[in-house]
């Protein structure tokens, strides 16, 4: 009996490693980007507009390979698919800098947006999985391991990764791919084997998404404006802080805007139960989010540095809340569906923000323009705030 106690305590140790690390995966290659954009916009000669387009195709991908992700897992598995995203992942993050072409650029970004897509869809019923027991913590486990990931290289490309690939951006990709493909390999071996994986036929699972549940589009739409603020202010504050003067504040307002999202992982983690299905820590945090964003505009200095910060602690506590509702609110063969309509609905509304951003900063000629559409999105999502007061089991 204390070797069977063991050995589940094991599993369980396995599966939360298995899942953070998986987190880390989601943001490395995709954050690599933010740092050197000014290296890439001078190298390739790119426009706003065109660095708009460059940061709105993760998102693009995360809409439309949402759904074949949930047809993915309905025909492999969870393990299956988690293993394909990450593989898809590696190889697209690290072959985008192998050709000095803008085109070739954009082809990978979108076949490594595919792999993040596909991951996204699998981590909840990836929890539900492993650990069903378990689904607030788990779910905490691998939003903290996402969350990291995206602080890692925004704090570390620039002062140690380039030094160590002799000043390249596009060897910089290769080096933070390189772990998303070992990350790969371990979950390949070392994963739960799955719940039919005693010799019965594999139950066929549904995976077209129930378009008709107005709550998921609502919820979805709310996803979407913290989606389109995260990505946006990723993708324009380097060039913003670099046109007005204060290009040294660069690494360290990307480090702020990442960072800042680790204590609402923490804060979220001992209360996002009581938070669930209030609508108020949504107008606060969409209020949050609009006032950082005029502060990134018109601040200076440090204060820049903390307005970017507020920005992620805002955006970081409502992705927490929303990642939670599918496992939870859904039966266990729906998951995946719910999450596949969810981020489809949500990365749709994200895609479009920062080419609305890059145009008007082209157009006007005025780089704080970029940043009004990134305000909106706070606006617009205290406006859907109340949408929270009707969560619901979905099919109840």
């Amino acid at each position: 009996m204390n070797d069977g106690r063991m050995a589940w305590q094991g599993r369980v140790l396995t599966s939360l490693l298995l899942l953070w690390l998986s987190g880390t995966g989601l943001r490395l290659t995709i954050l690599a980007v933010p740092p050197v954009i000014p290296l890439i916009h001078d190298e390739l000669n790119l426009s706003a507009t065109e660095i708009g387009i460059l940061a709105g195709l993760p998102s693009m991908l995360f809409a439309i390979a949402a759904v074949p992700g949930s047809l993915l897992i309905a025909h492999l598995g969870v393990r299956a698919a988690l293993v394909v995203g990450l593989t898809l992942t590696a190889i697209g993050g690290a072959l985008r800098g192998i050709l000095p072409d803008v085109s070739w650029l954009y082809a990978m970004t979108v076949a490594m947006g595919a792999g993040v897509a596909i991951m996204q869809v699998t981590m909840p019923p990836t929890v539900r999985a492993w650990l069903p027991h378990r689904i607030g913590f788990a779910t905490a486990v691998y939003t903290n391991g996402l969350l990291i990931g995206e602080i890692l290289p925004v704090a570390l490309m620039l002062p140690l990764v380039l030094p160590m690939v002799g000043g390249s951006w596009q060897w910089g990709f290769v080096a933070w791919s390189v772990p998303v493909a070992i990350i790969a390999l371990l979950v390949l071996v070392l994963a739960p084997p799955p719940p039919d994986a005693n010799g019965s036929s594999p139950i066929r699972r549904r995976w077209w998404p129930d378009w008709r549940d107005t709550l998921i589009w609502r919820l979805g739409i709310m996803l979407g404006t913290i989606n389109a603020t995260y990505f946006a202010t990723n993708a324009f504050l380097p060039d913003y802080l670099r046109s007005n003067g204060q290009g040294e504040w660069i690494s360290a307002a990307l480090s702020g805007l990442n960072a800042g999202q680790i204590p609402a992982s923490f804060l979220l983690l001992a209360i996002a139960g009581r938070l669930e299905r209030k609508a108020w820590p949504y107008v606060v945090c969409g209020l949050l989010c609009l006032i950082a964003t005029v502060g990134i505009v018109f601040c200076t200095g440090a204060w820049v540095v903390a307005a970017a910060t507020l920005q992620g602690f805002a955006a970081a506590a409502i992705l927490i809340l929303v990642l939670a509702l599918p496992p939870l609110l859904s039966q266990p063969d729906d998951v995946h569906r719910v999450t596949a309509a969810m981020f489809t609905i949500s990365y749709s509304c994200a895609v479009i923000v920062p080419v609305i951003s890059g145009m008007a900063w082209d157009l006007s000629g005025v780089a704080g323009l970029a940043f009004v559409p990134i305000a909106a999105c706070g606006i617009l999502l205290v406006i859907l705030a109340p949408a929270i007061n009707h969560v619901r089991p979905v099919g109840s």
